[in-house]
């Protein structure tokens, strides 16, 4: 079952990466007491998700924050490492935090998962946003197969 706005994010184990090496942060800690603007791609370095998805999301942070956000998180189902060397090369910063769900745990457990093994890619996320308030989904824009229309920083901002 797919997760709706007034439902609460399950508690699961996911990883970033610091200087210190990977860390685990269970999603009720990484959500609890913050307003969180979240968005989930297919992979990192793939042509949308590179061209567009994250670097709306850099670009546009400084707004999403002036409008109540607390913390960007951005999430896929790669390893800690990728996320990591991905959002170096998008200069993210401390403006995103890159998020991995490398097993899909999380993805599958909010039902937005996606599975493009026919393509070689495995199970992934579907493309959406959220926004997240202390852990309950205040808003939620899943994107059609194929599409980007609807899970952008802009669609977020305008509907903050």
């Amino acid at each position: 079952m797919t997760i709706k706005v007034g439902d609460k994010l399950p508690a699961i184990d996911v990883q970033y990466k610091t200087e210190e090496g990977v860390q685990t942060i269970n999603t009720s800690e990484l959500f609890a007491g913050k307003k969180v603007a979240l968005f989930a791609l297919p992979g990192a370095f793939t042509p949308t998700c590179s061209a567009a998805h994250l670097p709306g999301y850099v670009i546009n942070s400084d707004k999403l924050f002036e409008k109540g956000i607390n913390r960007i998180v951005c999430l896929s189902v790669n390893d800690a490492h990728v996320m990591d060397a991905w959002g170096q090369q998008q200069n993210v910063d401390d403006r995103v935090m890159m998020i991995a769900d490398g097993s899909a745990h999380f993805t599958r457990a909010v039902g937005l998962e996606d599975d493009r093994d026919a393509t070689g890619m495995g199970i992934r996320s579907q493309r959406y946003s959220m926004v997240v308030n202390d852990g309950v989904v205040e808003q939620l824009n899943i994107e059609a197969p194929k599409e980007f229309k609807v899970s952008d920083a802009e669609t977020m901002l305008n509907s903050l």
